[in-house]
């Protein structure tokens, strides 16, 4: 961030200092480069990372999804729509409580997550930042959101 005269009062609507402008504009960036890695198991960003969720988790509900995923439920739906759509996925009320939406892998679902175990590499080598400086950045990233989400 540049350093503020201390006479323009503007200076803090200066995109060069603005802490948000660096993190959207490298978020944008590495989501390019995920794309064609991404095309060739025929997902979107979006997809990928609620994929991702679900590789581990095997079933969740919708919130709870959502809120791993940063995501609101105008956003999410479509994607899950897409991905049921595509079978890699079936959604379905709780039997318990028919107000909860699930979500689930499917067997072609699961088979997809080998297709795509060689993508983290691959972009791991797009980006030049060190080990300890990736676990730093990382750890930074995560007390932002965390601090964005008690708000």
């Amino acid at each position: 961030m540049h350093k503020q005269n201390g006479n323009d009062p503007y200076d803090a609507l200066r995109l060069e200092n603005q802490l948000c402008f660096p993190l959207y504009a490298c978020s944008r960036e590495i989501i390019k480069k995920y794309r064609p890695f991404l095309e060739e198991i025929g997902l979107t960003y979006t997809q990928y990372i609620t994929m991702m969720v679900l590789w581990s988790d095997k079933k969740i509900s919708v919130k709870e999804l959502g809120s791993k995923l940063f995501l609101d439920s105008g956003t999410l739906t479509p994607v899950l729509k897409s991905l049921e759509g595509k079978g890699l996925i079936k959604r379905y009320r709780s039997s318990q409580d028919e107000r909860v939406l699930l979500a689930e892998i499917t067997p072609e679902g699961e088979s997809l997550r080998e297709k795509a175990l060689s993508i983290p590499q691959k972009i791991g080598c797009c980006i030049t930042l060190g080990s300890d400086e990736a676990m730093e950045l990382y750890r930074l990233l995560y007390k932002i959101l965390g601090s964005c989400r008690q708000e």
